[in-house]
C-alpha cells in the first residue's frame, strides 16, 4: 500500500463516521415524540439550544476572522511556517464548531423520542439516548479525522511539488488544532456558564425557597435548566474531546517528523513518514472499531443499563488495543536509534511504540474508574459527605472539598506512572502516542458520555409533562447510569488533556529548539509560577460569572413567583423564555474574558522569552490537571450525595429523603460543587491544551 493511498483513505474512515451518524440521527428522528405536550417541552428545549448556539457562534465568527488575519500577518515571508496557517485555522474552528451543532440538534431530539420509549421499556429508551450520544461522538472524530486527513493531503502535496520543508508543512498543520482549542474554550466556557447559572437558579430557587421538586413545571428556570444540559454536557463536551483528539494527533506528527531523516524508515511501509501518519491510521482505524462497539450496547427490561454501555466502550477499548499491535508492527520498523537534543531517549522499538499505546488506554481507563469511586452513590467519599450533613451545609462543604482534595492522588500516581512507562518505551514520542491511544475510540467514549444528558433531559420532560410514575422511574435509572458515565467521562477527559498538553510540549520544545528546561533559571521559575497561578485565576473568572448570572436568574424566579397570579397553584404558565435570555446574555458576555486571557498570555510570555514560555506551559500543565481533578470529583461527590440523600437513606437509625434538613444541606453543596464540575473543572483542560498549542504555533516565530 503506497503513501498516497493511506492518505486518501484515513480522510474517508471520517466520512464513513459522519455518515454513520447521519443514519442514527435519521433512525432517531424518525422515533415517536410522544404527546404534544411532550413535543411542546421538547421544542422550547430545542429553541432555547440553538438560540443560544447561534449567539455564540455569531461572536466566535468574528473572532475566528481576527485570529485568522492575525496568523496571516504574522507568517507572511516565514520559511518555517506559511500564511496557509489561517486556513488551518479556520478549518479547525470550521470542524469544531459543526461537531458541536450536530451533537446539539440531536441531542434535543433524542431526549423527548427517550421520554417515550421509556412509557413502554427500558431497551428502547437505552437505545435512542445512546444513539443520540453516538451522533455527537461520531460527528467529533469524524470531523477531526476528515479535517486532518485531507489537511494532510494537499500540504503533503505542497510540500513534494514545491520544495517546503516537511517541518514547514507540520507547522501550518499546527493551525487546525488551534482553532479547533480556541472553539472549545468558548464553548465549554460559555456552555457552562449557561448551564451552571440555570442549574444553580433552579436548585436555590425552587427546591430551597420555594420548596418544589427539581424539573417542577413551575419553576420558570427549569426549562433553561435543561438548555443547558445540550449545551453545556453535549456540545461542550463534543469540543473539549474534539481539541484533545486532535491535539494529540498533531502532537504525535510533530514529534514523528523528528525521525524522517533516520535510515531505518527507508524500508519502513510509507517510508520516511511513517511514524507521522501512525497516528492517524490509528484514529481512523479507532473510528471502525467505535461503529462495531456501538453494536454491542443494549439492555433488557429489568437489566442494568450500565452493563451495556460498559460492553460497548471497554470492548471497544480492548479490540482496539489488539489492533494497534498489528497496525504498529506492520507501519514502523523493528527498531531504530534516533539522538534528539531534547531527550535522552535514542533506541526505539515498535514494539514499545506499541506498549506506549497500551499504557494510555490503560491510564484514561484507570483515572476514570478513580473517579467512579470517589464521585459514585454508593462508595465511602460520597456517603461520608451525606453522614456530616447531618450537622449542616458548612460540614457537607468541608467534607466536599478534602473528597475533592483527596481524590486529586491517585490519578496523579496514574499519570505519573504513566509519562514515565511511555517514556521509558518510547521516548517524547511515546507520551504523544500513548495521548493517541487513550483518545482512540473517542467515538463510543463521547457517546456514553453524552448519553448522560440526553438521559437526564429525558427524567425532565417526563416529570414537566406528568407522566406516569414508571415513567420517571426508568428514566432516573438511566440518568443514574448517566451520571456515573459523566463523572467517568470526566476524570477521561482529564486524564486525555495531561497527556495531551504534554505532547504538545514536548512538540513544542523540538520546534522552538528549547533543550531542556531548567526551574533553577529565575526567567523559566517566573514562568512557571505564573502558569500555575492561571488556573485558579481562571476557575475564580468562570465560577464568578456562574455566580453572577445564576444570581440575575433567582431574582427572576422569585419575580415570576411574586408577580404571575396562579403559577405557584401550578394554573399559570411560567415565562421560561425569560430565564433562557438571562443564561444565554450571561453566557456570551462572560466567555470572553477568560478566553482572551488564555490566548493573549502564551503569546505575550513567548515573544519575551521563549524559555519563559517553556516554564508557563510547565506551571500551568501541573496546577491545570490537579484542580480540574479536584474541582470534578469534588463537584461529582457534592452532586451524588445529594442525590443519595434523595432517595431516602437511614444514618444511626433515622431516615432522611427529600425535603428534610440533610436534604437541603446536601442541596447546598450541590450548589456549590455544580460550577466546580460543569464550568470551571472542564474548562481546565482546554485551559491546558489552548496555551499548549498556541506556544506550538508561535514557535516558528519566536525560535
Amino acid at each position: 500500500m503506497n503513501t498516497q493511498l493511506i492518505t486518501i483513505l484515513v480522510p474517508l474512515t471520517g466520512l464513513l463516521a459522519l455518515g454513520y451518524a447521519l443514519s442514527r440521527a435519521r433512525w432517531v428522528g424518525r422515533q415517536d415524540p410522544g404527546t404534544k405536550e411532550m413535543q411542546e417541552i421538547a421544542a422550547a428545549i430545542a429553541e432555547g439550544a440553538t438560540a443560544f448556539l447561534r449567539r455564540e457562534y455569531r461572536v466566535l465568527f468574528f473572532f475566528v476572522l481576527v485570529v485568522a488575519g492575525l496568523l496571516v500577518a504574522a507568517n507572511l515571508g516565514n520559511p518555517d511556517s506559511s500564511p496557509l496557517i489561517a486556513i488551518s485555522f479556520v478549518a479547525g474552528a470550521l470542524c469544531s464548531g459543526i461537531a458541536g451543532f450536530i451533537g446539539m440538534r440531536v441531542a434535543t431530539k433524542a431526549n423527548v423520542r427517550t421520554t417515550n420509549a421509556a412509557r413502554t421499556g427500558l431497551g428502547a429508551a437505552l437505545n435512542i439516548a445512546f444513539s443520540g450520544g453516538l451522533v455527537m461522538g461520531l460527528s467529533v472524530v469524524g470531523l477531526g479525522v476528515l479535517g486532518l486527513g485531507i489537511l494532510f493531503l494537499v500540504y503533503n502535496g505542497i510540500y513534494t511539488d514545491l520544495g517546503w520543508t516537511f517541518a514547514r508543512v507540520v507547522n501550518v498543520i499546527s493551525g487546525f488544532s488551534l482553532g479547533a482549542s480556541s472553539i472549545a474554550l468558548f464553548a465549554r466556557v460559555g456552555g457552562g456558564i449557561y448551564t451552571k447559572a440555570a442549574d444553580v437558579g433552579a436548585d436555590l430557587a425552587g427546591k430551597v425557597y420555594e420548596g418544589i421538586p427539581e424539573d417542577d413545571p413551575r419553576n420558570p428556570a427549569t426549562i433553561a435548566d435543561n438548555v443547558g444540559d445540550n449545551v453545556g454536557d453535549v456540545a461542550g463536551m463534543g469540543a473539549d474531546l474534539f481539541e484533545s483528539y486532535v491535539g494529540s494527533i498533531v502532537g504525535t506528527i510533530v514529534l514523528g517528523a523528528a525521525f524522517m531523516s533516520v535510515p531505518a524508515f527507508e524500508d519502513a511501509s510509507f517510508g520516511a513518514i511513517s511514524a507521522v501518519l501512525l497516528p492517524l491510521v490509528l484514529a481512523g482505524v479507532g473510528i471502525l472499531v467505535s461503529i462495531a462497539g456501538s453494536f454491542f450496547v443494549k439492555v433488557k427490561e429489568g437489566g442494568n443499563p450500565q452493563k451495556g454501555l460498559n460492553m460497548g466502550e471497554f470492548g471497544a477499548a480492548g479490540l482496539m488495543a489488539a489492533l494497534s499491535f498489528f497496525i504498529i508492527r506492520w507501519m514502523l520498523p523493528a527498531e531504530w536509534s534516533h539522538e534528539s537534543v531534547i531527550s535522552d531517549f535514542t533506541h526505539y522499538t515498535s514494539m514499545g511504540v506499541f506498549w506506549a499505546v497500551i499504557i494510555g488506554l490503560a491510564a484514561g481507563t484507570m483515572i476514570g474508574l478513580v473517579t467512579e469511586y470517589y464521585t459514585s452513590t454508593h462508595t465511602k467519599p460520597t456517603l461520608n459527605i451525606v453522614k456530616q450533613s447531618v450537622t449542616g451545609a458548612a460540614t457537607n462543604i468541608i467534607s466536599g472539598l478534602g473528597v475533592g482534595m483527596f481524590s486529586t492522588g491517585i490519578p496523579a500516581v496514574i499519570l505519573a506512572l504513566g509519562i514515565i512507562g511511555a517514556y521509558s518505551f518510547a521516548g517524547l514520542y511515546g507520551i504523544a502516542i500513548a495521548a493517541v491511544g487513550m483518545l482512540s475510540v473517542t467515538g463510543i467514549q463521547l457517546a456514553v458520555d453524552a448519553y448522560g444528558p440526553i438521559s437526564d433531559n429525558a427524567g425532565g420532560i417526563a416529570e414537566m409533562a406528568h407522566l406516569p410514575a414508571e415513567v420517571r422511574e426508568r428514566t432516573d435509572k438511566l440518568d443514574a447510569v448517566g451520571n456515573t458515565t459523566a463523572a467517568i467521562g470526566k476524570g477521561f477527559a482529564i486524564g486525555s488533556a495531561a497527556l495531551t498538553a504534554l505532547g504538545l510540549f514536548a512538540a513544542f520544545m523540538q520546534q522552538a529548539d528549547i533543550k531542556s528546561i531548567d526551574v533553577s533559571n529565575p526567567t523559566i521559575l517566573a514562568g512557571v509560577l505564573l502558569g500555575a497561578v492561571l488556573p485558579y485565576i481562571f476557575s475564580a473568572m468562570a465560577m464568578g460569572a456562574v455566580g453572577r448570572a445564576a444570581g440575575d436568574m433567582i431574582k427572576e424566579v422569585g419575580r415570576q413567583f411574586r408577580e404571575i397570579a396562579g403559577l405557584r397553584e401550578g394554573t399559570a404558565k411560567a415565562d421560561y423564555a425569560r430565564c433562557v435570555d438571562i443564561s444565554t446574555k450571561a453566557a456570551i458576555r462572560e466567555m470572553v474574558a477568560p478566553g482572551l486571557m488564555a490566548l493573549v498570555v502564551p503569546v505575550v510570555i513567548g515573544f519575551i522569552s521563549k524559555d519563559m514560555l517553556g516554564g508557563l506551559l510547565v506551571g500551568v500543565t501541573v496546577s491545570g490537571v490537579l484542580m480540574a481533578l479536584f474541582q470534578a470529583n469534588a463537584g461529582g461527590a457534592w452532586d451524588n450525595a445529594k442525590k443519595r440523600v434523595e432517595s431516602g437513606i437511614e444514618i444511626d437509625g433515622v431516615f432522611y429523603g427529600k425535603g428534610s434538613e440533610v436534604h437541603k444541606a446536601t442541596v447546598v453543596g450541590d450548589t456549590v460543587g455544580d460550577p466546580l464540575k460543569d464550568t470551571s473543572g472542564p474548562s481546565l483542560n482546554i485551559l491546558l491544551k489552548l496555551i499548549s498549542i498556541v506556544a506550538l504555533v508561535i514557535a516558528p516565530l519566536i525560535a
